[in-house]
C-alpha cells in the first residue's frame, strides 16, 4: 500500500483534515436559513462537526451562528470551539430549566446519547436516548432537525446479503439499540404530531485516528493482542465525510422523517483489515474465534446517492490509522466494542 495523501502527524492537523468543507457542503451552509443548533456537541464526533459547519458557513460568506451545546465535562474543548468561532452554552440537556434556557434556533442536530455503560445503567440510558429526545422534540417543534441514530436497530443480517436497507425490519438487540429504536419513535411521533421536518441518520461506525474500529484493530496488532474475528465484519466511514453528510441533511429534512443509514459503501473483513495493518507493521495478526455468518452491517448506497460516495477510501483510512498507532499519538482510549453480538455495552 502506498499513500494517496500524506500522512497526519499531530491532533491539530487531523481536526483540519476532519473540518475541511466539501464543495456541497459550503452552499448547503449557505442556503440554510438561520443559526445551527448542536445538541451533545462535546462526545466524540461533535467538536469536528461544529467546526466544519463554521468553516462552511464562514466560506459562503454568511454570518449565521453555529452553536453547541454540551455538559463540557472536558474543560479545554469549551475554550478550543470558543476559538474557533463556535459559541458554546454548557447543558445538561436532562435538566429542565437548563433545557427550556436554550436559544430558539431553526436548524437543530440532536446528537446526544448514551451508548457505553448502558449495561448496569439502563434507566440513564433510556432517559437520555428515549425520554429526551421527546423533551427536544416538542421545544423545536418548529424547527428542522437533524437526528443521530444507529445502526444498531437492525438485526444482525447475512454478510452475503451486503447490509441492512432503510426498509429492512428493525429488531434491536439488547437495552441500547432498543432505546435508540425508542429515538427514532419519538421524534418521528412529534415529526407527524407537529409537521417538524426531521431526518435520521442510522450511522456506523465512524473513523476518527483517535477512536474507531480501525484504530481498535491496528493496536491490537501493533501489540501482538488477539483480534476475535467472531462479528467478522463490519461497515466504517471517515468521520469528516459523515459529518458533512449531516450538515447536507438539512436539505431533506421532511415530515414524516426521512431515515437514511449513512456508513460507507464496503462490508470490511475484520480478518483483512488486521492482514493490512500487520503487513504494515511487519506483525503477524493473532486471531481467535471464527467468522459467523451474520453481522451487524447497513447498505448506505441511498445515502451516497444524496451525498455522493465518501471522499476518503477505507484504504487511505487504514494507511492514516497504522501511521498514527507508529508514531504514538494521542487516542482517547475508548474502544468500539464492535465484537459485541448480544447488544450489552
Amino acid at each position: 500500500m502506498t499513500y494517496r495523501l500524506n500522512p497526519i502527524e499531530t491532533e491539530e492537523q487531523l481536526e483540519a483534515v476532519m473540518s475541511r468543507p466539501t464543495s456541497a457542503v459550503v452552499p448547503a451552509m449557505e442556503e440554510m436559513t438561520g443559526d445551527l443548533l448542536i445538541l451533545g456537541a462535546g462526545g466524540k464526533m461533535g467538536p469536528t462537526l461544529a467546526k466544519l459547519a463554521k468553516r462552511a458557513i464562514d466560506e459562503s460568506g454568511a454570518s449565521k451562528k453555529v452553536i453547541a451545546v454540551s455538559r463540557f465535562s472536558a474543560p479545554d474543548l469549551q475554550a478550543d470551539l470558543n476559538q474557533a468561532g463556535i459559541k458554546t452554552i454548557p447543558c445538561d440537556l436532562l435538566n429542565d430549566t437548563e433545557l427550556h434556557r436554550l436559544p430558539d434556533v431553526p436548524n437543530v442536530i440532536f446528537m446526544a446519547g448514551r451508548k457505553f455503560g448502558a449495561t448496569g445503567n439502563e434507566a440513564l440510558t433510556w432517559a437520555m436516548n428515549t425520554y429526551l429526545p421527546g423533551r427536544i422534540a416538542e421545544k423545536y417543534r418548529d424547527s428542522r432537525i437533524v437526528v443521530f441514530s444507529t445502526g444498531n436497530v437492525y438485526p444482525l443480517t447475512p454478510v452475503v446479503h451486503g447490509g441492512a436497507t432503510e426498509t429492512h425490519p428493525v429488531a434491536p438487540i439488547g437495552e441500547y439499540a432498543q432505546s435508540c429504536l425508542g429515538r427514532e419513535r419519538v421524534f418521528e411521533y412529534f415529526s407527524n404530531q407537529f409537521g417538524t421536518p426531521v431526518v435520521i441518520l442510522r450511522l456506523n461506525y465512524a473513523i476518527d485516528l483517535r477512536y474507531g474500529i480501525l484504530l481498535d484493530i491496528a493496536e491490537k496488532v501493533y501489540d501482538g493482542l488477539p483480534i476475535d474475528l467472531t462479528m467478522g465484519n463490519v461497515n466504517v466511514i471517515w468521520q469528516g465525510d459523515a459529518n458533512a453528510a449531516v450538515l447536507g441533511a438539512f436539505t431533506y429534512c421532511q415530515s414524516p422523517p426521512l431515515i437514511l443509514n449513512l456508513t460507507g459503501p464496503e462490508t470490511v473483513s475484520i480478518r483483512r483489515l488486521a492482514t493490512a495493518f500487520g503487513e504494515i507493521f511487519g506483525k503477524e495478526p493473532i486471531f481467535e474465534g471464527e467468522e459467523s455468518e451474520t453481522a451487524l452491517l447497513s447498505n448506505a448506497s441511498h445515502c451516497h446517492q444524496h451525498f455522493g460516495y465518501p471522499r476518503i477510501s477505507l484504504e487511505q483510512m487504514v494507511q492514516w490509522v497504522a501511521h498514527w498507532v507508529k508514531i504514538g499519538a494521542a487516542t482517547l482510549g475508548k474502544p468500539t466494542k464492535f465484537e459485541v453480538r448480544d447488544g450489552k455495552f
